[in-house]
């Protein structure tokens, strides 16, 4: 069975490169200009027109699946990438490492905590002089420490570090 899957993988990934070069759209355009310059040898026929309309809802059928089994191996290269640069940077939680296996709503109440961050940041600055490291360091810990807060409910501030994060 792998050796099936990594056939397939190395095909799909063949003709997904395929697919989107300059030969691939040249392809398709000759064999566009070459159905609709033999319309009027055809009669404009309908059966002339299901071979069009055939063609391109296989062709289509195939680049779904195609273009999707792309995305999702880009969108994992990427999240591996993004996961290596949260884990090697120091201060940062560990907390978000592998945020894409979240539920959908776990993923919102941190989109919606981080939109509470920037705001309580934009209201501590006046816009003309810059945080210090310490003042960042603090707002991100009461920060990390409202993620680990049931939702809808705050913890208080406790002493010392309590989110994983490299040492310094």
């Amino acid at each position: 069975m792998q050796w099936v899957n990594q056939r397939l993988e190395k095909f799909s990934h063949a003709v997904t490169w395929w697919a989107g070069s300059s030969w691939a759209f040249g392809v398709a355009l000759a064999l566009v200009a070459t159905w609709a310059a033999t319309g009027p040898l055809f009669n404009f026929s309908e059966t002339w027109q299901l071979v069009i309309n055939t063609s391109t809802t296989i062709v289509t059928f195939l680049m779904v699946f195609l273009i999707q089994r792309s995305q999702n191996k880009e969108a994992l290269v990427i999240q591996v990438k993004l996961n290596e640069l949260l884990a090697a940077q120091q201060g940062a939680s560990n907390e978000l490492i592998n945020v894409e296996d979240m539920s959908e709503e776990q993923v919102e109440r941190l989109h919606h905590r981080f939109a509470e961050l920037s705001q309580h940041l934009e209201k501590v600055s006046d816009g003309h002089n810059a945080h210090s490291i310490a003042e960042a360091q603090g707002a991100l810990q009461e920060f990390h420490r409202s993620l680990r807060a049931p939702s809808g409910k705050r913890r208080p501030k406790a002493n010392g570090r309590r989110h994983r994060s490299k040492p310094r």
